[in-house]
């Protein structure tokens, strides 16, 4: 209330006067968001780009290593009410750069939505060892996350969805809750997996006909797309059939 802030993106300018460096000013954005607001998770090395190393390093030179099709799925998610969260195992000190590649995406036209940056705060080569070396992003991902699901204390679940393309990252949104129906993984290839039926290989552009369905259009009026999410067709029909044994059955 303060800071006046309005629901959405708020740019923001911090400010600080010495005598010897006189002012110093560090640019940010403050995003209000709503209690019951349905929250997406999306990764960014190897979700967004197509591999974890050059997907850091070749946008730099101005070659396109974006996945097919995952602008206009994002877009088309947030156009039905939904917030994205990006979340990376990056450095703090590349916030310019991983900001200014999800600016820069496009795929025809249709940008990514706007979304909170987060990242490791901690060192480049620290990161970097232990995202692409150690290969332990989940660390730092499940505090961040629990962190930010704290501040929903009104809503038990504020994740709906989440997008990475390792087991870690699904192992870490499944600590902060994320059903599991709704928590994909793409790999090199382009191919998306949901992990509740990982033998079915769909794509971004795939899902994004079935947007309707997985990512149903929130009303003002309710907190969720389903009274009970969790048996909706996508979800609960979806689980595989049960083993039987024939001759049980006689």
């Amino acid at each position: 209330a303060s800071l006046k802030l309005k629901e959405g993106p708020n740019d923001v300018t911090f400010s600080i006067t010495t005598q010897y460096q006189g002012t110093c000013r560090c640019e940010g954005t403050i995003y209000l968001w709503n209690w019951d607001d349905r929250v997406i998770i999306s990764d960014i090395d190897g979700t967004i780009t197509k591999s974890d190393v050059f997907g850091q390093i070749l946008p730099q030179l101005g070659k396109d290593w974006t996945h097919q099709g995952i602008a206009k799925l994002y877009h088309s998610v947030a156009e039905n009410g939904y917030k994205f969260l990006y979340c990376s195992a990056r450095a703090i000190g590349m916030a310019d750069m991983t900001r200014g590649y999800l600016q820069w995406v496009n795929d025809g036209g249709t940008i990514l939505p706007r979304g909170p940056l987060m990242l490791s705060p901690s060192s480049l080569f620290s990161a970097f060892h232990r995202e692409v070396i150690e290969k332990k992003p989940e660390i730092f991902k499940i505090e961040c996350l629990t962190d930010i699901k704290n501040l929903f204390q009104n809503n038990k679940q504020p994740f709906y969805a989440a997008f990475g393309n390792r087991a870690n990252d699904v192992f870490a949104y499944k600590e902060v809750g994320v059903p599991l129906c709704r928590i994909f993984t793409v790999n090199p290839k382009g191919e998306l997996i949901q992990e509740q039926t990982k033998g079915n290989k769909s794509s971004y552009g795939r899902l994004s006909e079935l947007v309707e369905h997985v990512f149903p259009l929130l009303s003002k009026e309710q907190t969720e797309a389903f009274v009970m999410p969790e048996f909706s067709s996508f979800c609960y029909w979806r689980q595989p059939l049960p083993e039987i044994n024939p001759d049980d059955l006689l």
